[in-house]
């Protein structure tokens, strides 16, 4: 579909799922590269909107891992509240070990700045930080972002996980929204 229509808004495609399984696969070749040896690295994917990421991504790695999600909430609607609320908590300990951050989008950096603050905190050893979509334009915090798959404008977009209001994630592209509504 080159157009979609969710709530009141209408978005255009934005990258097709060609080119985001693409640079998917570039990421978990840097992965596979860097983290091989390392003791059972644990992917952490931020839920609801990296679902599918973490999803193709795990499926190209190549190395014994563990999984587990958290679930954080920073949006309402179109744009970041600047709050970050913990909805859903680790369920296993991460102590000792080296943790992968798989993220949807990286923008302000709000919700990594307080994950790697959380996982300091719970004796990580080492922390990566893993995204699909990285927006250097609206980033400002400290925290090192080691593995972007796609650099994008500081557009709002849907799809592949990505969401407005809770809608859209089921899309197979990314859509930004259309000027022309």
């Amino acid at each position: 579909m080159e157009r979609i229509k969710i709530h009141d808004k209408f978005f255009k495609i934005f990258i097709p799922h060609e080119k985001i399984i693409e640079a998917v696969s570039k990421v978990a070749d840097r992965l596979n590269r860097d983290l091989k040896g390392v003791d059972t690295p644990v992917f952490l994917s931020v839920l609801s909107g990296s679902f599918m990421f973490t999803a193709d991504l795990l499926q190209k790695i190549e190395f014994q891992c563990d999984v587990t999600f958290i679930k954080l909430a920073s949006y309402n609607g179109t744009e970041s509240t600047g709050e970050v609320k913990q909805i859903m908590g680790l369920s296993k300990s991460i102590k000792g070990k080296t943790v992968v951050i798989v993220e949807d989008i990286v923008d302000t950096g709000g919700t990594i700045v307080e994950l790697d603050k959380l996982l300091r905190a719970q004796g990580a050893a080492d922390i990566k930080v893993c995204t699909l979509l990285f927006k250097p334009g609206s980033y400002d915090k400290n925290v090192k972002i080691d593995y972007a798959a796609m650099e994008i404008p500081n557009d709002f977009i849907v799809g592949y996980g990505l969401d407005y209001d809770q809608l859209g994630r089921q899309y197979k592209d990314i859509y930004v929204l259309d000027p022309q509504q």
